[in-house]
């Protein structure tokens, strides 16, 4: 039998930086920050002059005060917080959000509220994570044939199997 526990107790018990990227902090608010060792996502926090009050099925654009420079090959990926969408039903509308690397304008969270209450939104509120990924470039090549597959056409959201 193998014994893998020393190689998980090593994963979770360091903190492995492996890339490092500039960021700009126009907030009040402290940097994005891992928040356990496994963590895989940041917090992004509200930077706001005001309070936003989210009605029922609205939307807004919610500004971070952070501006990022992503090294090419790599994205932001900026995802709800489950809690939030859990407890209050917010969540980000276009998720996952892509921060394109040669994007250097502000992050901004677009929020729904989906419940039946009014949310508000203040200041230093954490409000998405921001999970830092690679991706790989791709050529599409036209053709008219696709090669056969286990699943083959089966329907949008199955497998094809019963």
């Amino acid at each position: 039998m193998l014994n893998f526990a020393p190689e998980f107790s090593f994963l979770y018990t360091n903190t492995r930086i492996s890339m490092q990227i500039r960021i700009v902090n126009k907030s009040q608010h402290p940097l994005p920050a891992y928040e356990t060792n496994a963590s895989a996502g940041m917090d992004l926090r509200a930077n706001l002059a005001e309070p936003v009050v989210l009605r029922t099925l609205e939307r807004a654009l919610i500004p971070t005060g952070l501006f990022i420079e992503l090294p090419v090959g790599f994205e932001a990926q900026i995802r709800p917080r489950s809690g939030l969408a859990a407890r209050s039903g917010i969540t980000v509308l276009n998720s996952p959000g892509t921060i394109d690397a040669d994007y250097r304008g502000e992050i901004k969270i677009i929020l729904v509220n989906l419940s039946a209450e009014p949310f508000t939104v203040n200041t230093g509120d954490r409000i998405a994570q921001m999970i830092i990924s690679r991706h790989e470039k791709a050529e599409l090549i036209e053709t008219e044939v696709l090669n056969d597959s286990e699943r083959g056409s089966g329907g949008f959201g199955h497998t094809g199997k019963n």
